[in-house]
């Protein structure tokens, strides 16, 4: 049965913000889990200048049926104007079926009649 997973990758400016921002989530049950991988240098055009910051990277693992929701609650809680939120979807016949099942049953949005 297909499962629907993503995988969220989110840009912060700092770990502290990866972390507000990750917790929030889990708490609020639009994500099974967040990981945080602190130290990142990203080279990026902005208004036309190339831009060179140091960033954190807060990966997100949830359902297809919350990514609207987590994007939009990302973009309420982020400092930056235009916050980096790119859904990728999960190869489900690859991996760890038991930690699929898992992910799956803790981020799924069940259907409301």
């Amino acid at each position: 049965m297909y499962k629907n997973l993503r995988l969220l990758y989110i840009t912060t400016p700092n770990k502290e913000e990866a972390q507000k921002i990750g917790r929030a989530l889990v708490e609020e049950n639009l994500a099974a889990c967040a990981n945080i991988f602190d130290g990142m240098n990203s080279i990026y055009k902005w208004k036309g200048k190339v831009q060179e910051e140091n960033e954190c990277v807060l990966i997100v693992k949830t359902h297809y049926s919350r990514v609207k929701k987590v994007t939009r609650r990302v973009k309420e809680m982020h400092s930056y104007e235009v916050p980096a939120v790119v859904s990728l979807t999960i190869t489900e016949d690859e991996g760890n079926q038991e930690y699929l099942e898992w992910l799956e049953k803790c981020s799924k949005q069940p259907f409301e009649l």
